[in-house]
Formats: structure tokens, sequence, C-alpha cells
């Protein structure tokens, strides 16, 4: 969308240096009182905040403050919890233990990484006075295993994201909230990686 002006924001400035000519981006925690204008946005886009928000409501209060009448909020978020419907994920393995470690690290910072699990979106969303919701659920692969090629192209963009950062996913809540030594880090890292792999 060339013609749309598009701010992004994050916690840290980690934003890459060269950007299209209508972005800009901000500094701004979204678990504070936002900083926009009431009624400045056609389209707010909030994605990939689990383990990260202290109070759901007041995200979406935020939100629905700077929408515009008529505007559009899209929220997604994934579950943390791993699953299959051929039972390919074994009890023990990394990746049945992934979504345990997630959901406990957060607890123990106030947060919650079931989301979905708890319909959080949908319940806080109502709560503001969003009207007109929609819910669409989606599997996501991990890996390059699926038949239909855009489930495959999907799967393959997953598994390198999670390969390229995982131990970004895993050491901060692991090392420093659940006291796990960078040995065991390194194992448990090293363990989903092979299974991801095969």
């Amino acid at each position: 969308f060339p013609s749309a002006t598009v701010i992004g924001t994050d916690l840290s400035p980690i934003q890459p240096s060269w950007i299209p000519p209508n972005l800009t981006f901000e500094i701004e925690d979204c678990n504070l009182t936002w900083t926009f204008e009431p009624d400045s946005f056609d389209y707010v886009h909030l994605r990939y905040l689990f383990g990260s928000i202290t109070d759901w409501n007041a995200l979406f209060s935020n939100a629905y403050r700077v929408c515009k009448p008529g505007g559009w909020v899209e929220s997604y978020e994934p579950t943390v919890v791993a699953e299959s419907d051929d039972d390919t994920i074994p009890p023990g393995s990394a990746h049945s233990e992934w979504g345990k470690f997630f959901i406990e690290g957060a607890k123990k910072m106030g947060r919650s990484c079931t989301v979905v699990e708890d319909d959080v979106q949908r319940k806080s969303m109502e709560a503001t006075g969003f009207v007109d919701l929609q819910y669409v659920d989606k599997k996501v692969p991990i890996g390059g295993w699926p038949r239909d090629p855009k489930q495959k192209e999907i799967g393959q963009y997953l598994q390198a994201s999670l390969e390229q950062d995982l131990e970004g996913y895993v050491l901060y809540m692991a090392s420093q909230l659940l006291g796990w030594t960078k040995e065991e880090v390194s194992v448990y890292c090293a363990q989903f990686r092979r299974e991801i792999r095969s």
C-alpha cells in the first residue's frame, strides 16, 4: 500500500536501516497508554505479543481509542502448544515441552502465553467495545512436509525462523526465570532443531 502512511512501534530500537518511504518507526511500550491521538488510524495491526502483555483489556482499549470509527483492528497470536494430528510429537520431546516451557516462564513474569487457549483476544475485544469480531483459527506446520504448496512454504518459513532464532526465544526465559544452565539451554535447542529437521 504505497499510498498509506505506516507507523510501526516497538519497545526496542531494533528496526532495519532500509525502510520504504511511507514507513516510520516509533519506540513505544504497548503496555502503557499509547501516545497517539484518538481516532487517528484506519488500521491497527497487533501480533506475537503473547508473554509480553500485562493487561490485554488495556491493550485493546488503546487500540480501540486510536482506531477511527469504521476502522479495523487485527490481532494475530499463536498458541505455544505444539500439536499434531497424527501423534508425531511424542511425550518428553522438545516439541512437547515447548508450550509448558513458555507457559511456566510467562506465569513467573505475571503474563500469559495461553492467549489462544484462554480466548483472550475475543474476550478483551468484546469487553472493550469492539463489534463485528471475526475469529480465524489456522493450523500452521513446522517444516516442508505438507503436500499443499502454500502450507509447505509456510512451514519452511516457520522452520527457518525457529532454527535461526531458537536461542533468542529460549535463553532469557530458560536461564533467568526457570533456572536452566547455559548447557541445558544448548542441549534443549539442539534437541529441538533435530526434531524439526526430522
